[in-house]
């Protein structure tokens, strides 16, 4: 990890390096992502075949993307006591959170006496992406897949990478199918992302793609941005603990530890602390924590390559750094928590005193996982059930309404030199 102290001459060069752009603006993996993306635009299945044998290892036919519904059967069966009982305990509360956010028509009159209004409807078919890889994140497939459920999407398309075999894990299939699925295919990587924008032969493309990913299918969101509807960017983790003398540094050693073991390598942990005694006591904890942990190896590589413990003046200071991060998770381990939360104006998610980890808000608290990363957070907030409804704006006028309207359109239309305009509302009345 690096080790940054405010009395360190370099500081300010070594703060920059700490807040350099994440993965997700890898030009790299933005060609190699364009070059996935049109292989599934102009070749369909035959693309998609090809690039899950070469990514996933996996000989897949055609008729084969698709899971089938004995699959889907056989991971109900499988599903135990303590996976139902998960799975529900955290629907309950994901699902009573998006009731909250969902949008409602609504309609008034305006100064004219014409009725102006919104209505919400849900998308009719989206698609939302399910991380594989290193780890089956069956949370995820409740954080996302159940928000299209709440907000009345007809049509779930899930895309999931599968292992060399073929096979996708059976707990996250029966969370994905009890979360509200109605369509599964096996497939990952900016590869999936391409099939639900475009559509290919065995799937139909989709009005808006959700959900998060590695680097590579950010970087296809990306690029699809604007053919097709985009939730937002939410790539590998990130969190950042902000800490003062009260802080446990076994706790804030245990979260650091606990976001970086994703497994890309590209995951960003970072402490904030004014107190030296408490950055040096973390540092201790993380070398005396992580040789317990089965995931190890993927921690290091991403704590070596993204892992800041940092010493500030103040907590005036620590507060500006997390603005200038927008990390997506940001716990506040100090005196008067709510109070400093006031300030955080960029962070993905807010975890407020010792007893509210990060796990929380990935598992089972209610607010979906699904968040900006890689200082996205800034101008995008985290995925939210709103963003599966479709607005659309209302306008009703009555002739004694538009003729008080009159007046204005001729203003306007007479300045912009758009005659037609100012006819369209005058032919009315002639």
């Amino acid at each position: 990890m690096f080790i940054v102290r405010h009395s360190d001459t370099d500081y300010a060069a070594q703060l920059d390096r700490a807040t350099t752009s994440s993965s997700l603006f890898d030009p790299t993996i933005e060609s190699r992502a364009r070059e996935i993306l049109e292989g599934v635009r102009t070749r369909g299945d035959a693309a998609l075949l090809e690039f899950t044998l070469r990514f996933d290892g996996a000989t897949l036919n055609a008729e084969g993307i698709a899971v089938s519904r004995a699959e889907i059967l056989a991971a109900s069966v499988s599903a135990g006591p303590e996976l139902r009982s998960a799975v529900t305990e955290a629907s309950r509360n994901i699902s009573a959170f998006s009731r909250r956010s969902r949008r409602r028509d609504w309609s008034s009159k305006n100064s004219h006496g014409g009725v102006v209004g919104e209505v919400f409807q849900p998308f009719q078919r989206v698609g939302i992406y399910i991380p594989g890889g290193t780890a089956p994140l069956v949370s995820t497939a409740l954080m996302t897949i159940t928000l299209a459920k709440v907000a009345g999407c007809p049509e779930i398309v899930v895309c999931t990478p599968c292992d060399k075999e073929g096979s996708i894990s059976p707990a996250l299939l029966f969370a994905a199918v009890q979360a509200g699925a109605t369509e599964i295919h096996r497939l990952g990587g900016a590869q999936a992302i391409a099939a639900m924008a475009y559509g290919t032969e065995s799937i139909r493309r989709v009005n808006k793609v959700f959900g998060p990913g590695n680097a590579y299918v950010v970087a296809a969101k990306r690029l699809l941005f604007g053919q097709i509807a985009i939730d937002l960017l939410p790539g590998p983790s990130e969190v950042l603990v902000l800490a003062d003398d009260t802080a446990d540094p076994r706790l804030a050693a245990a979260d650091l530890l606990a976001q970086a073991e994703h497994g890309s390598g590209h995951e960003r942990v970072w402490l904030v602390t004014p107190s030296l005694k408490v950055l040096k006591a973390v540092d201790k904890e993380i070398h005396r924590q992580l040789p317990t942990l089965k995931r190890r190896e993927f921690i290091q590589r991403a704590l070596d390559a993204n892992g800041w413990l940092i010493q500030v003046p103040d907590l005036a200071t620590g507060v500006a750094l997390a603005n200038r991060l927008a990390p997506e998770h940001c716990e506040l381990m100090i005196r008067d928590a709510r109070k400093w939360a006031s300030q955080i104006r960029t962070a993905g998610a807010l975890f407020l005193g010792d007893s509210s980890p990060t796990v929380l808000g990935d598992y089972v608290a209610g607010p979906s996982h699904t968040l900006p990363t890689g200082g996205g957070g800034a101008s995008f907030a985290g995925l939210t059930v709103d963003q599966f409804q479709r607005r659309t704006s209302v306008i009703e006028y009555g002739r004694p309404a538009l003729k008080k309207a009159l007046g204005a359109v001729r203003c306007f239309a007479g300045l912009e030199g758009l005659d037609a305009h100012g006819r369209s509302a005058d032919i009315r009345f002639l």
